[in-house]
């Protein structure tokens, strides 16, 4: 049976970035235009076709030993966010909580799954043999092996899921955990992480061309690709009478619309997918342009998808209509993890009124209302859209 909820609400954050692992430390960072971008040091990047990556500083020591030996560094990342993102909505483990474990369920987006557990093993398997091959090889680069050990460490048993669409993916497992509440589950872990820096990883993105091997320099007209990253963050995302019951008087924001579509064939003639995205999240949401006070825009970083981005916005809010900013400019594009950490600095940008800048941009080539320095601004209504590679497009509308 399907029960009608409210717009969900956002109790808890947590996050991994290259600038800040932690959210009060990733935000000052950002509102201090600190970047994380940096050169790669952990293997020889000679021939790669990046000299930068957005690296995640140091690994999550806290985790028990016969937790890392199973998991690859994404999930290990995701586990560090949800820890703190379970902490901010006062989600304690087990009978500290006043959940049934069924109640609570976990939703997650990945990209590209283990990659570095999987390299590592891969070079044991042609190097000594099969008998040397970790057994958990057979589940640590899965897609849902976040999810799962998620589950079974915080005992979640509720719908459990996980959802692959590159950079898109983050925004559609929160639209998946919206539909899951409606069925009368409480609360859901969601939001995603990515770790994909091993050589192995970087080699398979980059048959995709959208590397650059200088700045990442999105609606700039210099810009020549983008610099990956890794990291992202975890929200709790709570039916709103639920999360009354129990005490919480604040909640960070609403997921208040989404929709998602798919690029036509190029040479159709039909217009591209991000328009109808933005236009559908807009009308989920029962809002105007006119109420959007900001965009988080996806950002690619190259002429090609920069001018598509710029014109679907120009088509839905006017030459220079509504804000527009890419704080991902400071962490690099993180797949999977990138739209989870765009939509927690909305809500922090709405709890503290301040717009987070897009920086490095000083040749702005679109008529674009391009944030280029902290701004005050109330924030109450918010759009992020997200771009996956191969034609996903997502729109997710966030209200204070």
């Amino acid at each position: 049976m399907t029960t009608a909820v409210a717009a969900p609400v956002i109790t808890g954050i947590g996050v991994v970035a290259p600038n800040g692992v932690g959210v009060e430390d990733f935000w000052a960072n950002v509102l201090a235009g600190r970047s994380g971008l940096a050169p790669v040091t952990r293997f020889d990047a000679t021939g790669y076709p990046v000299s930068h990556v957005g690296a995640v500083p140091g690994e999550a020591d806290s985790l028990p030993n016969r937790i890392t030996v199973q998991t690859d560094r994404w999930t290990r990342l995701a586990m560090t966010a949800t820890e703190e993102a379970l902490r901010d909505a006062g989600i304690g483990p087990g009978g500290e909580r006043d959940f049934d474990d069924y109640d609570l369920a976990v939703i997650t987006a990945s990209s590209s799954g283990g990659n570095e557990f999987g390299q590592r093993e891969i070079e044991r398997l042609w190097s000594a043999g099969p008998e040397y091959v970790s057994v958990y090889q057979s589940i640590a680069w899965f897609y849902a092996a976040t999810t799962g050990q998620l589950s079974i460490r915080h005992g979640m048993r509720g719908p459990n899921g996980v959802v692959v669409a590159e950079q898109a993916g983050g925004l559609d497992a929160l639209a998946q955990s919206r539909r899951v509440l409606r069925t009368g589950t409480k609360a859901v872990v969601t939001g995603g992480t990515e770790a994909a820096l091993s050589p192995y990883a970087l080699v398979c993105q980059s048959a995709g061309g959208q590397f650059t091997r200088g700045e990442y320099l999105p609606f700039d007209a210099r810009a020549s690709g983008h610099v990956p990253g890794e990291g992202g963050a975890i929200l709790v995302l709570e039916d709103e009478s639920s999360a009354r019951a129990r005490g919480v008087s604040e909640v960070y924001g609403r997921v208040a619309g989404y929709a998602a579509t798919f690029d036509p064939r190029p040479g159709s003639g039909r217009p591209g997918g991000l328009l109808r995205a933005i236009t559908g999240a807009l009308a989920d949401a029962g809002l105007r342009p006119s109420d959007v006070d900001v965009v988080f825009a996806d950002g690619a970083g190259t002429r090609e998808r920069d001018a598509e981005e710029a014109a679907a916005l120009a088509g839905v809010f006017g030459a220079r209509g509504v804000p527009v900013t890419v704080p991902k400019t400071m962490t690099g594009r993180l797949a999977a993890g990138g739209a989870p950490l765009d939509v927690a600095c909305v809500l922090l940008a709405m709890r503290d009124g301040v717009l987070p800048p897009t920086v490095g941009v000083t040749e702005p080539a679109y008529e674009l209302d391009l944030v280029l320095e902290p701004r005050p601004a109330d924030v109450r209504t918010a759009l992020v859209l997200a771009r996956g590679f191969g034609g996903f497009n997502s729109a997710l509308v966030l209200t204070r």
